[in-house]
């Protein structure tokens, strides 16, 4: 999968839109001002990160061990709630699978009359 694939696949989601608060180098990709999308270039390969549930961010980590780590660049105590991975170490499904539970975790965060919004746009 490529950056440009993952980030139309992300944009098309009811609500969201891409932001740049850490710079030109990095395309996060919000909904209703969460972050459910992160996409840059580490160490010279296109990167994500992307929110999860814990028990959701451990069963990929353990299904990608060394691939799938926690979030990187995240606080330790948030770190669980991330998933980092570069793009071309996942299977597409996989990614589609993870990118979507990202969203659907961060809108399920919302209040409840966001979320309806939202789901109403559909």
């Amino acid at each position: 999968m490529t950056h440009a694939e993952l980030l139309q696949f992300c944009l098309a989601k009811n609500g969201a839109y891409i932001d740049h608060p850490f710079g030109p180098d990095s395309d996060i990709i919000k909904v209703e001002g969460k972050i459910f999308a992160q996409l840059f270039v580490l160490h010279g390969k296109e990167t994500a990160t992307l929110n999860c549930e814990r028990m959701t961010g451990e069963f990929y980590r353990q299904m990608f061990p060394g691939v799938v780590v926690r979030g990187y660049h995240c606080p330790p105590v948030q770190q669980p709630y991330f998933n980092t991975f570069p793009l071309d170490g996942v299977p597409d499904a996989i990614i589609f699978e993870m990118a979507e539970h990202s969203y659907a975790t961060v809108v399920g965060k919302l209040p409840k009359y966001k979320q309806k919004k939202l789901l109403e746009e559909v």
